[in-house]
């Protein structure tokens, strides 16, 4: 190949990913299109399968959604109230109250309770100075009454077909641990000791504190997260089934992790990292859980020596203990981790090893999540998707993360009731064929950080001052792939 050739097969790949510009018609994306250009079949309407859920729990008729004026009645406001813990023990790091903001549907027995994200602090350099720029993540003083959120917990139809209708909890992240800590007072000598770091206390108390709203009554019961809170759904979410059970409740437990499977560092990087922004996963990991006195998954704990316990903040390590139902989602070039690793920030150079760095991440990630029942990996370069007002454009061989995830529902409900008919058309492990990162052409814009435009994959290559030549010699294998993506979504 010419370099001519190298030249227009990048173009080609700058144009199939240039697609991530352009937001889908969300009438459009409802038909796929198979690899012969023969009409897939359509699967189940999305809204029409919530809609009728809601009317079974609410003893009302089958009814299509636009036709039904319930979907009127339940267009209300997103908006979720706050409400403090009544036990005032259970802190943020800085002594405030904790809480959760909270969206009630007394009609609706299915829950959806959210960890937020956000990272962690591990010493007293990076938590003073997180509490100096970010103090919303260590102290509740400055909380709105009201806050209205999008993707998965919006209560829109249109933007949320699968659970518009759950009660609906948001519990802020003020804790800086993981959601692991039960520390209200560290031991003495320790340099930060103003601070308490109580995350797996704070989500215990929430359970406890919904039981008055009618959470044993629940039917169904997803502890979902992003980030640092999937993380925290890892690490709890054994403990939520457990807590509610001995509540009296038959809940059917289910855990969401959005860009919370973090791998450990590969590349050699000095331990006495003095700031969040040098640590690398691994490393603030090893100095927090101590600093906090981590609550740590027992059959995990179990698996690993004294002083390996960290291991069991990383998924694919505490995955196989866990009993509960868990649905991963996980861009396979996760930016966050990217980002602690110094390999990538966003529109600056890449030398010939960090653009190898990406590529291994993507196929260690792909690897690692290959055992996982339920799971949904794109190939992009993007951090979190749930809570994205677009969250439902992003796709995977046609199917949506919201379709997947209400196929995996599915398939639970068929499970509880021993049948052994397997769902046909209705996938729910879903990782992308492809190698590069941005291959998917419903993949987010990517951004750069210093001017804060959007830029093609072709684009930021050509930036990188990488080699072409090599590149397309490299891509060379998948371009017919490449080009079949743009209309079957990777």
């Amino acid at each position: 190949m010419n370099i001519l050739g190298h030249v227009a097969f990048l173009l080609l790949l700058g144009g199939v990913v240039s697609q991530n510009n352009r937001k889908p018609n969300s009438k459009a994306t409802r038909k796929t299109v198979s690899p012969a250009g023969e009409a897939a079949q359509q699967p189940p309407n999305d809204e029409e399968s919530a809609l009728q859920e809601h009317s079974k729990e609410q003893g009302l008729p089958n009814a299509k959604p636009l036709q039904n004026p319930a979907l009127h009645l339940h267009k209300s406001s997103d908006d979720m109230k706050l409400h403090f813990l009544k036990n005032t023990q259970v802190t943020c790091n800085d002594g405030t109250n904790a809480g959760f903001y909270l969206r009630e549907n007394k009609g609706s027995k299915r829950w959806m309770i959210f960890l937020e994200g956000g990272w962690c602090c591990y010493n007293k350099e990076t938590c003073d100075s997180r509490y100096k720029n970010i103090p919303r993540l260590m102290s509740s003083l400055d909380w709105p009454q009201t806050r209205k959120e999008s993707g998965i917990l919006s209560a829109q139809v249109e933007e949320n077909p699968h659970w518009w209708n759950a009660n609906t909890v948001l519990i802020p992240y003020c804790s800086s641990d993981v959601w692991s800590g039960t520390s209200s007072k560290p031991a003495k000598g320790k340099e930060t000791a103003e601070f308490a770091f109580m995350g797996s206390l704070i989500v215990r108390e929430v359970i406890k504190e919904l039981v008055a709203k009618g959470i044993k009554q629940a039917k169904v019961v997803m502890l979902a997260g992003t980030s640092a809170g999937g993380m925290g759904v890892l690490l709890n979410i054994d403990k939520v089934s457990s807590l509610l059970e001995q509540l009296g409740s038959e809940a059917q437990v289910r855990g969401l992790v959005d860009s919370g499977w973090f791998l450990e560092s590969k590349q050699p990087r000095s331990p006495e990292c003095p700031d969040s922004a040098s640590c690398t996963p691994t490393d603030a990991i090893k100095k927090g859980l101590r600093l906090w006195s981590s609550a740590i998954p027992d059959k995990c704990r179990q698996q690993f020596k004294k002083g390996e316990e960290w291991q069991c903040f990383f998924g694919h390590k505490l995955y196989p203990s866990l009993s509960s139902p868990l649905f991963v989602v996980q861009w396979l070039f996760d930016e966050e981790q990217l980002r602690m690793e110094n390999i990538y920030q966003g529109g600056q150079t890449l030398s010939e090893y960090q653009w190898s760095y990406i590529q291994n991440l993507g196929r260690e990630l792909k690897n690692s999540l290959r055992d996982v029942t339920a799971v949904f990996a794109p190939s992009c370069l993007s951090h979190t998707l749930i809570t994205k007002s677009n969250w439902m454009d992003f796709q995977i061989k046609g199917t949506s993360v919201s379709r997947a995830l209400q196929c995996w529902d599915k398939s639970l409900q068929e499970a509880n009731k021993n049948s052994k008919t397997p769902l046909k058309g209705c996938p729910f492990h879903l990782i992308d064929n492809c190698q590069w990162p941005q291959c998917n052409p419903t993949c987010p814009a990517l951004v750069d950080k210093a001017t804060n435009q959007k830029i093609s994959l072709l684009q930021l290559l050509v930036g990188l001052g990488l080699d072409l030549q090599k590149i397309s010699q490299d891509l060379k294998g998948e371009a017919s792939h490449l080009t079949g993506m743009v209309s079957n979504g990777g």
